[in-house]
């Protein structure tokens, strides 16, 4: 009785979770395939430069603002700074949220909660910036109610986190499936414009920290939502840390598991098993070992094996089509192929926080202004040749 209860508990501990990883993996490649399909609409650039007002958001990072600011495009309809504190920005118009402003919002939502509500905008797009966000590529916006630009994060100093980037950034590619979705699963990093009619319907005026994708299934609920993608890679900053980059991935995490009573519940089962899956990505390799080594503690190890190594494989998919994304050269490949175990354990950390101590707090990453105009010129024109980081060393932030 005893060796029979022992045996059907290794066999859901070991088949449950990776089937588990399995369904995760197959519901990746299925989005990437096939839901994929015509993400791009009818007219990528339908919305015009002028109908686009952007918001920069920022604590008080004025030279990294800057920077910033100075990428956005001279035809936009109007570049504002949403600020905590006195800065000057050139070429843009400063706002500064009052500290006695009192909403149920929370730090970055609490600000631009205050900005919808007393900034005024003649546009009919409102895009939002984090204060690091660099516009390289970006020529309008598509005719849909919100929208999601990707990014290309730029290396600041630890090369761990740039290569998790990488690796973030291939497994994202799933985002061209969510225009199929009525809920979107997530809204991280990048950037997102929104209908300014919408965001006067919505507000951001909710208590959560991770405001962007909080506010896309508010509203979904709200209406039927027209989401898509713009493939408009804008540079952003890795964390320049691993501590700020666990940090980072523990709030997605933790905000997402917060909010996800916003979900209907046919979606839920998604987004539990992913944030699960995201978890337990170095566990899969390791059960496999032990099913390779020890046959006997595993029922039907020779075919767990397979599947282990199988599922193991889609991994350095992600890390393929990150690398495919960021246009890297094939020499380089290899580095990072080999590297993807790494990325794999250090992207999960901050998950695995993010679970068993969820993050009450919004925590700002660092971010840094050595960045010079010389260097946005080179990214703006290597961009369209192949991979900055290998060749001409302008994938990392540094002085000219």
């Amino acid at each position: 009785m005893i060796d029979a209860v022992a045996s059907l508990g290794l066999f859901v501990l070991f088949w449950g979770t990776l089937a588990l990883y399995g369904v995760s993996s197959v519901w990746w490649l299925f989005q990437v395939t096939v839901l994929a399909r015509g993400w791009r609409g009818d007219d990528p650039a339908a919305v015009g430069l002028d109908d686009v007002q952007v918001r920069i958001l920022t604590v008080a990072a004025e030279s990294t603002v800057q920077v910033t600011a100075n990428t956005v495009p001279d035809a936009m309809g109007e570049t504002l700074v949403i600020a905590e504190k006195e800065i000057e920005v050139d070429g843009a118009t400063v706002h500064v949220v009052p500290e006695d402003f009192e909403c149920t919002a929370q730090r970055k939502g609490r600000a631009v909660e205050w900005a919808r509500r007393n900034v005024p905008c003649e546009q009919e797009y409102v895009l939002y910036l984090d204060e690091d966000s660099l516009l390289t590529e970006f020529n309008g916006l598509p005719a849909a109610d919100i929208i999601q630009i990707t990014e290309h994060p730029l290396r600041t100093g630890s090369w761990f986190t740039y290569l998790c980037e990488i690796f973030r950034v291939g497994f994202q590619h799933e985002q061209r499936a969510f225009h199929r979705f009525s809920y979107p699963t997530y809204a991280w990093g990048g950037a997102v414009a929104v209908r300014h009619e919408l965001e006067n319907e919505i507000t951001w005026d909710v208590p959560t920290i991770t405001e962007d994708t909080t506010f896309i299934w508010r509203a979904a609920a709200h209406t039927d939502l027209d989401y898509r993608l713009v493939d408009a890679k804008i540079r952003n900053q890795a964390p320049p840390t691993l501590e700020s980059m666990f940090r980072q991935r523990r709030r997605w995490i933790s905000g997402t598991l917060q909010d996800l009573d916003l979900l209907p519940r046919r979606y839920r089962p998604v987004v539990y098993t992913r944030i699960v899956t995201w978890t337990l990505s170095p566990v899969v390799p390791l059960v496999g070992l032990v099913a390779y080594l020890f046959p006997q503690a595993v029922p039907a190890a020779g075919l767990y094996v397979l599947l282990s190594v199988i599922l193991f494989v889609i991994v350095f998919l992600y890390m393929i089509v990150g690398l495919v994304e960021y246009r890297k050269y094939p020499e380089v490949w290899p580095v990072f192929l080999l590297a993807t175990p790494i990325a794999v354990f250090l992207h999960s950390l901050g998950a695995f926080w993010g679970i068993f101590r969820p993050a009450k707090d919004f925590e700002v990453t660092q971010k840094t202004a050595k960045v010079s105009s010389k260097t946005i010129e080179r990214l703006n024109s290597e961009l369209s040749e192949g991979d900055i980081d290998a060749h001409s060393g302008t994938d990392s932030l540094g002085d000219d």
